[in-house]
């Protein structure tokens, strides 16, 4: 099987995702970076009365068309303690902002346009009809759809949302996701390693990454490269309906790499495996009718690249969530040599350059087993296929790493 290219790759891959349909009723304080699952209208009218948007004098407008009217002040008016009465002609209300208009008057003037007299106000500017005054519904109706389905619920559609008197919102459930990690060396993390052990950590960065990208995680522990025993995690997965199993090593074919060959026993359809790309050529794609498999390579480099380019879209997109932003351009801090057939994604710091945009400088070192070097890049540079020498200075794509870095 000829590697794929990772555009290819990942086209394949998405093209057979399906958003979950399933949903949820959460209380809105939990409902943040969920996406509706159906349209939410509101349950009340706001403002539900006409308010004031200044605090100043409500009054009617006919009383004050030029400066210079006296308006005798018969009561206030304040946020949750509205005037019970009437304005009448030559009368006007103490208001605060907030506060509902009383009844016959239709307009506000501000404090600072009047002056106080005994028993009332004298107007120093004209009053516009209707000037300060929010009118009811201005914002929203009782019964009106608001938010969309489909729509995720940030910092300001939360607001809304509460606005609108719903304590409670139907949302899409969050795709599940399983996690196995494979290998005779591996211990967890805590351990003390015997002579050709190792710590497993892949897990912790994979499952870190894909509950931010919207996924509950199971994660199936550690399994040793047996056969019955991975086929027995398999079938957990399976059992507990998860959207993907995610294997973290052993999807190649060597003598010891078990993975793929038990998936494929136990009933998965293979799509592809081995991906033009470095790091992460050994990525699995598969899957058990409509329940995606993504075999990650065992080095730590390896398995959160791919994790990057291939698990975080899919992820989103089985969420209903739009992608995350992580693609700009930089300039080479270095000079960078011509490349071979396969897409490189080379480990970088970035800085502000000199014209101000982004610089990225490469780590000398880029094996694929090297996760402190991972923990210190801020990016990765994408090298395409065939792409000849860049000199230093020279335009180049990086994948961010920490996406806020754009704020």
């Amino acid at each position: 099987m000829n590697l794929l290219p990772v555009a290819e790759a990942l086209s394949r891959l998405l093209s057979s995702a399906r958003p979950v349909t399933k949903s949820e009723r959460l209380p809105l304080a939990a409902a943040e970076g969920r996406v509706l699952a159906a349209d939410l209208t509101a349950g009340l009218t706001q403002p539900p009365f006409d308010a004031s948007a200044m605090d100043g004098y409500a009054l009617r407008r006919e009383d004050a068309p030029e400066p210079g009217a006296v308006l005798k002040v018969i009561g206030t008016s304040s946020a949750g303690h509205g005037f019970a009465g009437s304005v009448g002609q030559g009368e006007a209300v103490r208001i605060f902002t907030g506060a509902s208009v009383p009844s016959g008057a239709d307009s506000v003037l501000l404090q600072e346009d009047a002056e106080k007299i005994e028993g009332g106000i004298r107007t120093n500017f004209p009053v516009r009809q209707s000037q300060h005054v929010r009118p009811r519904g201005q914002d929203f109706t009782e019964g009106e759809v608001v938010l969309p389905a489909g729509t995720v619920l940030d910092f300001s559609r939360l607001t809304v949302a509460a606005g609108m008197n719903r304590p409670e919102v139907e949302v899409l459930a969050r795709p599940r996701i399983a996690i196995l990690a494979t290998g005779d060396e591996l211990l967890a993390p805590g351990s003390t390693p015997g002579p050709s052990q190792i710590i497993a950590s892949n897990t912790f960065g994979v499952a870190a990454l894909a509950r931010r990208a919207g996924a509950d995680v199971l994660d199936l522990g550690i399994v040793p490269d047996d056969k019955a025993q991975i086929s027995a995690a398999i079938d957990r997965a399976r059992s507990a309906s998860v959207d993907v199993i995610v294997t973290l090593g052993g999807a190649s074919v060597g003598d010891h790499d078990l993975v793929q060959a038990t998936l494929i026993e136990a009933g998965m359809q293979l799509d592809f495996w081995r991906i033009a790309m470095r790091p992460g050529k050994p990525l699995m794609v598969g899957s058990f009718g409509k329940t995606h498999v993504l075999g990650l390579p065992g080095n730590p480099v390896s398995s959160l690249v791919c994790s990057l380019l291939f698990l975080e879209p899919l992820i989103r997109k089985l969420a209903s969530l739009p992608p995350v932003r992580r693609e700009v351009m930089a300039e080479a801090g270095v000079a960078l040599r011509a490349n071979d057939h396969r897409q490189d994604y080379v480990r970088a710091r970035l800085s502000k350059s000199a014209t101000g945009g982004w610089l990225a400088e490469p780590f000398d070192k880029q094996d694929s087993s090297m996760m402190k070097t991972f923990a210190y890049s801020d990016c990765l540079i994408i090298r395409p296929p065939h792409a000849p020498e860049l000199p230093a200075g020279a335009a180049c794509p990086v994948m961010l790493l920490r996406p806020d870095l754009l704020a």
